[in-house]
C-alpha cells in the first residue's frame, strides 16, 4: 500500500490505526488525515520509539491492510 492509498482509505484505516495505536486520540487520527509522515512522527511522540521503528510499524500496518 503506498500513502496515497492511505489517504484515500484513511476513514476507513482510522478506526484500525486506533486500535493498534490505542494512544492516538480521534481528534490527533483527524489532523494525521492519513498522512503517513505525520502517523509516524506522532508515533514517535506518544510512544518514544525511534523514526525507524516507528517507520516499521507503519510499514507492517500497511501490509496487514
Amino acid at each position: 500500500m503506498n500513502s496515497d492509498r492511505i489517504e484515500g482509505n484513511w476513514k476507513e484505516l482510522k478506526g484500525k490505526a486506533q486500535r493498534k495505536w490505542g494512544d492516538l486520540t480521534n481528534d490527533e487520527l483527524d489532523k494525521i488525515e492519513g498522512s503517513r509522515k505525520e502517523l509516524v512522527g506522532k508515533i514517535q511522540q506518544k510512544y518514544g520509539k525511534s523514526k525507524e521503528d516507528a517507520e516499521r510499524e507503519v510499514n507492517d500496518f500497511e501490509k496487514g491492510h
